[in-house]
């Protein structure tokens, strides 16, 4: 499949082993190398992600999640129609690795680096699929401290066997790459000074979902 062009709208989605999307999330494309896809968006951006997780949001109730954990397990679970808050995002995600690595801004620049640890990527007409894999790595603007996020919602989802035996050893693997990476300072740390000057290119529209990717909800067949 061809590469995105600088500034095309793609659509990040979550797709769930038996083929019902889980989320999609409108980007704008940055660059697309061999190397890795990267691709931003800013407050606006048009999502779609199960209802539970946007009641769990606009409610401040991060137990809802566990919730909507649970109704992933049973493959059945509604999607509802919601923007991008608060930060502007710039996306790292090399194509067969089981993470992306994603830097959040606010108006004062960097607020941190977040690691989501996730399946690597296919290629579709619009865009790209991955899945969240739940756990995550926050770091420091300036690389130096770290820590793990929704260790418990981790755990979660292996008793629920929503992440397999061979996906955690996956994700056990690629939390040692991400650390070696930090360490060394290389992928995109490698020029940390750069990433913490970008900022949303003003000119670019709100990113938005493509009319024909409305995808259905949970327990369907995959849309396109």
């Amino acid at each position: 499949m061809d590469s995105f062009e600088a500034g095309q709208t793609v659509v990040r989605r979550e797709v769930h082993r038996t083929g019902a999307v889980w989320s999609e999330h409108a980007l704008r494309v940055v660059a697309d190398t061999s190397e890795a896809l990267v691709a931003a968006c800013s407050p606006g951006a048009e999502t779609r992600w199960p209802a539970l997780y946007v009641k769990a949001r606009n409610d401040g109730d991060r137990s809802v999640r566990t919730e909507a954990f649970d109704a992933m397990a049973s493959g059945m679970w509604e999607l509802a129609d919601a923007v991008w808050q608060d930060t502007e995002l710039l996306l790292w995600k090399p194509p067969a690795a089981w993470f992306s690595v994603n830097a959040f801004y606010t108006s004062t620049g960097l607020r941190n680096w977040y690691v989501n640890f996730e399946r690597p990527t296919r290629r579709t007409t619009h865009g790209f699929d991955t899945f969240d894999l739940t756990v995550d790595l926050v770091v420091d603007p300036d690389l130096s401290r770290w820590e793990w996020k929704d260790e418990d919602e981790y755990a979660h989802v292996r008793r629920l066997g929503i992440v397999t035996d061979i996906e955690h050893r996956a994700v056990d693997a690629a939390r040692g790459q991400i650390l070696a990476m930090l360490a060394e300072r290389s992928g995109p740390f490698a020029d940390a000074a750069s990433w913490m000057a970008w900022r949303w290119d003003r000119a670019w529209p709100v990113p938005r979902l493509p009319r024909m990717s409305k995808a259905v909800q949970g327990g369907a067949p995959e849309g396109g």
